[in-house]
């Protein structure tokens, strides 16, 4: 007999659980399904290597949801009821230069810009003058990001109302590295936003990017690399505490293959097993849209929506290696001396990470480490690592379709790995060999096998420019979060505003469900009636 809810999930990722928290708290009884053993999707903590050493396998900051009206208003109660916490690493970041010249990133602008200015003075001017202009515009990209499309306006419109906003319809369209020129003179602190600015895996040339260069360093000079204590998946760990407390369930190693359509309505879906999950109100789904859509006959989908997932650019692919070390990585000064930070990297020239973002849509393989993080979260929450010891971990980007084969990723995974583990021992001498306990690697191929909804290894939902963003995520006529199949609903990375640890696309589906659904969240999160069970 098919089991059957309110509202049956399909994927556990961040912003699924936190839709459902939302349906669970409205007194919907919800069923989430996820095929992996933890639910959380990329907000995963996991023991990959020794006994308590506790990875963050692939999100570790958490600095963009800090902002999210979730947080801000604690609206589900994860800090008052469920012990989620955050922590604010200080200094933000570290990055070394090509020339072996380093500068560090403080929480305290004035220590920051002093750095700066061994560099350029007028770049350190530059950089606040940037900090207080996006200061005075950053609550309409907030509204922006946290209002589902539709429900708010455009945020051409919301710029427009706003003096001083034309310039940010301009800044809004061009690319980060036209940001970045245009406001820093110095090479040095060109490569250091160009750093920052490329940590989503958005190319840095790509028009819709210029944001980055503002939003990104203006959230780490504010608030760090924001850690939640405890790892990743606290947050996720959180939401199920919550929604079970309501009354929802979570079941894990369910692999959901196919939507179950009654009348061309969504009213269930079938899992790998033959088990079918019937829904009496609706279904979500945070499943990738490119593995979505085939889970369904083609013509039960509009043929326009059918084109937008077609023409969906799935982003660029990561690769990441993990390492349990007997100490954290000290990056040596050029002057003397050494600097430990949680976030760390190689910032290469400007045109070197232009050169190295092309190359990856052309298959290849760069050993060179034109973009490399280094995070070791440890330094900051001890509770990771037994013992003193440390988690690093090293993220970078690669091909997923090699051009000798995806195959051939068995061989260029430990090659890849190397190469970068050997930037960062020339750059933390200290991290010798006898310091590293154990080690492994992930290709975009293996990011892919170890989670379906990373599709073809990006942990970002797909490319972010002006094709993929706003009102055209995931397709154009379908960024509302309702699919054209009837009761289906789509959130996740795929949807507005896209990827990272933000809870954007899972507020947003909430408060177009529960719309939907006859009430709202306003009205939700105002409700103080005690938890079911």
């Amino acid at each position: 007999m098919p089991e059957t809810a309110d509202v049956v999930i399909a994927g556990a990722g961040h912003n699924s659980l936190i839709t459902t928290a939302y349906l669970a708290k409205a007194g919907y009884e919800c069923l989430v399904l996820d095929t992996r053993a933890e639910p959380g999707g990329g907000a995963a903590t996991e023991e990959l290597l020794l006994p308590g050493y506790h990875f963050d396998s692939c999100s570790t900051g958490h600095t963009l949801i800090q902002v999210n009206p979730l947080l801000t208003r604690d609206e589900l109660g994860l800090f008052a009821d469920y012990g989620l916490a955050y922590v604010e690493p200080d200094p933000v970041a570290h990055v070394a230069f090509p020339d072996g010249e380093h500068f560090t990133m403080w929480l305290d602008v004035d220590r920051t810009c002093e750095e700066l200015s061994r560099f350029s003075d007028a770049d350190a001017d530059a950089y606040r003058r940037m900090l207080a202009e996006f200061d005075e515009i950053k609550d309409v990209f907030g509204r922006y990001r946290f209002t589902p499309i539709g429900y708010g306006p455009s945020l051409e419109d919301a710029l427009a109302q706003r003096p001083g906003g034309a310039k940010w319809l301009r800044r809004n369209a061009i690319s980060a590295w036209d940001v970045i020129r245009r406001e820093f003179g110095s090479r040095h602190v060109r490569a250091f936003m160009v750093w920052m600015a490329f940590q989503t895996a958005q190319p840095i040339d790509s028009p819709g990017s210029g944001l980055l260069a503002y939003s990104l360093i203006a959230g780490r000079q504010q608030r760090s690399w924001t850690l939640p204590l405890g790892g990743s998946a606290s947050l996720p760990r959180a939401l199920v505490r919550m929604l079970e407390d309501h009354g929802g369930r979570v079941l894990t190693r369910r692999t959901v293959t196919g939507l179950v359509l009654d009348g061309g309505r969504c009213v269930g879906v079938e899992t790998d097993d033959g088990q079918r999950y019937l829904a009496r109100r609706a279904v979500l789904s945070s499943i990738h849209v490119k593995s979505l859509v085939e889970m369904a006959p083609s013509d039960a989908w509009d043929k326009d929506f059918l084109y937008g997932i077609d023409t969906f650019d799935p982003g660029i692919s990561a690769f990441a290696s993990y390492y349990a070390t007997s100490e954290p990585p000290r990056f040596t000064l050029k002057g003397g001396g050494s600097q430990t930070a949680v976030s760390a990297g190689y910032a290469a020239w400007p045109e070197d990470v232009i050169a190295f973002e092309r190359g990856l849509r052309e298959g290849r393989v760069h050993l060179d480490g034109a973009f490399l993080l280094f995070a070791t979260p440890s330094l900051a929450d001890p509770s990771r690592a037994p013992g003193g010891g440390h988690t690093v971990k090293i993220l970078s980007m690669a091909p997923f379709d090699l051009r000798e084969g995806t195959h051939h990723w068995e061989t260029y995974r430990h090659e890849l790995a190397g190469a970068h583990l050997a930037v960062l021992q020339r750059l933390a001498p200290n991290l010798t060999e006898d310091t590293i306990l154990a080690r492994s690697a992930k290709s975009p191929v293996d990011i892919e096998r170890a989670n379906p909804h990373m599709w073809r290894g990006t942990i970002h939902g797909g490319d972010r420019g002006l094709a993929n963003s706003g009102p055209l995520r995931p397709a154009p006529g379908w960024a509302h979060h309702r699919m054209p199949i009837s009761g289906l609903y789509q959130t996740g990375a795929t949807t507005h505003p896209g990827g990272s640890v933000t809870g954007g696309p899972g507020r947003n589906a909430a408060v177009v469900m529960l719309d939907d659904l006859g009430t709202s969240l306003e009205e939700v999160v105002a409700r103080t009636a005690a938890p079911a069970g």
